[in-house]
Parts: structure tokens; sequence; C-alpha cells
């Protein structure tokens, strides 16, 4: 199979199939384990994205996956994006959700910001999409070839799909403590029972949560009595 058709039915399983598989493999006694029906169900920590986007100079390409990342976008949902969509001095972003997703209007990240305007001054006026390139509009099969070049360039084991940077983006929003709705309506999901499988697949939101309630004093408090432990009284 193709990497483009590859990629396209990663989008056509639906969120449900899709992260019933995520956690299986999560889940598997080997942690660099991958489905061999199913490839493509990885997401990136922090350090590999970081190696990723180093090896990215071009700025419409490291502003291309930034912006999939930053909004957890499908790549028929990269591809939908217009210029119209974007208001760089309003700091906004126009999501255009396929299966059914929750579109919006959402503020632009101010690293995303720099990294349009940054596009935009160098942008080739050969399509109507947002991202294009010579030959016009970049089509699905162009952005998943980027990817796995930019994928083997940093020295990572290959994820097969670019939907990987959904995964990665849903992971670390939890990962930092942020509440699961707020990732619903980030990754623009009506079920929110496909973002808690999200939260099965980390303790780190749980260990945030824990900390913050302590400091904020929003449980009772109890302290040890002190000195040496004595014997409970029957």
């Amino acid at each position: 199979m193709s990497e483009g058709r590859i990629d396209g039915a990663i989008e056509e399983l639906g969120d449900g199939t899709e992260f019933h598989l995520l956690v299986k493999r999560e889940n598997s006694s080997s942690p660099s384990s991958m489905s061999p029906r199913f490839p493509f169900l990885r997401y990136l920590d922090r350090e590999q994205l970081a190696r990723f986007f180093a090896v990215i100079t071009d700025p419409r390409d490291r502003t291309l996956f930034a912006t999939i990342y930053h909004y957890g976008l499908r790549v028929s949902e990269a591809l939908l994006l217009q210029v119209s969509d974007v208001d760089v001095d309003r700091r906004r972003i126009r999501i255009h959700r396929v299966k059914h997703g929750v579109s919006g209007e959402r503020p632009l990240f101010r690293m995303t910001e720099r990294l349009l305007r940054e596009y935009l001054a160098v942008r080739l006026p050969t399509g109507s999409a947002l991202f294009t390139g010579r030959q016009g509009d970049l089509s699905r099969s162009r952005i998943q070839q980027l990817f796995k070049r930019y994928v083997r360039h940093a020295g990572l084991e290959s994820p097969a799909s670019v939907h990987a940077l959904r995964h990665s983006i849903a992971m670390h929003l939890l990962d930092s403590g942020q509440g699961i709705e707020f990732v619903q309506d980030h990754l623009g999901h009506v079920n929110i029972q496909n973002t808690l499988i999200y939260a099965k697949l980390t303790d780190r939101r749980r260990e945030v949560v824990f900390r913050q309630l302590e400091q904020q004093g929003a449980i009772v408090t109890v302290k040890p009595v002190g000195g040496s432990p004595s014997r409970s009284k029957r």
C-alpha cells in the first residue's frame, strides 16, 4: 500500500477504532513493538519531536508540520486550510474538522504565528490552499513523503503516518496537566470517550493534578502526629 493510501486509511478508521488500536500497541509487552497490521500507531515524545523539527529548515515544511502538531490536525484537515483561514494580526486560525469533528476558530500560539508570518512571506501563489508547492496545492502523498523524509533524517524510528503528530499533541497536553475537556476541544472530538482513551496511556497528568491539589489546599491536610510511632489502641 502506498504512503498516501496508508495515511488515508488511518483517517478512515474513525477515532474509536484508531484509539483502541493505539491502546493495544501501548500496552504491548515490548515498548518498541508495533502491530504488523497497523504500523502507524505511534506518537513522538518531546525529545523526539525536537529532533524532528531540528532537521527541518524549509519555512513551509516547518510551518506545515508545526501547525499539524500544534492543532492536532489530520492531513485532510491541513489540506483544507486556506490563506483566509489565518489571521496573524488577530492571532486566530480557523480549523475545518472532518469526520464530524467540531470546527471553529482557535487562538494562534505565538510560535505558530511567527512561523506563519515567515512562511507567508515566501509562499508560492501556485494554488488556493495555505500550503503550496511549485506545482500547486500540496497533496496528501507529498505531505506524507516529506514527513517520512524528515523522520529519517532525524534518525527516528519511523512512524508510518503524519497522524502520529495528532497523537503526540494529545499526549503532551495531558502530560502537562491540561484537563480532558480542553484536550477534547483542542482535537475537535465530539465524543469525550475518544479523548479519555489518551488519558489511559499516561500517568503524568494524574501526578500533576495531585501536586496541584496539594498546593491549592483543595483537600484537607492530615499531618502525622509526630514523635515515635506507637501501637494502635484497640
